[in-house]
């Protein structure tokens, strides 16, 4: 297994909007190791979901494990939420956007329909920390981040906090 480099916000690759995956190509052992390779990127950094677009790669999937022990791995492809309830805010942070936490607005319950690992479809209905981090890993999906949930103003300020973080680490 190998650590996979992550984007980092501001850079333009986040913005792009993931291709849909080819289902015949998801038990192939090059895609498979590829989700090896997210995961463990994903526990090292340490995070609980990753999206394929943070580590370049713009295709319509995820994997995410919320588990305190690190033993629930779940992948997504080709995911789409087919229902939302309620509301919930929960403070969200992102792997790539290091250091920064803001609280964002989002669905309380979801029901996702995707394809499994294993090349299967399946439904999945959920609700808080999971289907925050669903709805969070589906949005850089569509070159979408949390900060763009924040006002202009913050969102700035992130950027810059960012920009100085980069420059006194080089």
């Amino acid at each position: 297994m190998a650590l996979l480099p992550i984007l980092e916000f501001p850079d333009p690759r986040l913005r792009t909007k993931a291709a849909t995956v080819d289902p015949a190509r998801v038990t192939e052992p090059a895609f498979q190791q590829l989700l090896d390779d997210m995961f463990q990127t994903m526990y090292e950094c340490p995070g609980i979901g990753l999206a394929a677009s943070q580590v370049d790669v713009h295709q319509r999937f995820m994997v995410i494990d919320v588990s305190e022990e690190k033993n629930q791995p779940l992948v997504f492809i080709n995911p789409e939420i087919v229902e939302r309830a309620g509301e919930q805010v929960y403070q969200e942070g992102c792997l790539s956007v290091p250091g920064i936490f803001a609280d964002v607005t989002r669905a309380n319950q979801i029901t996702v329909r995707a394809i499994g690992r294993d090349g299967q479809p399946f439904e999945l209905t959920t609700e808080g920390l999971l289907a925050v981090c669903v709805q969070h890993e589906m949005d850089h999906l569509e070159g979408k981040l949390f900060v763009d949930y924040l006002s202009p103003l913050k969102r700035e300020m992130v950027r810059k906090k960012l920009a100085k973080q980069k420059r006194l680490s080089a």
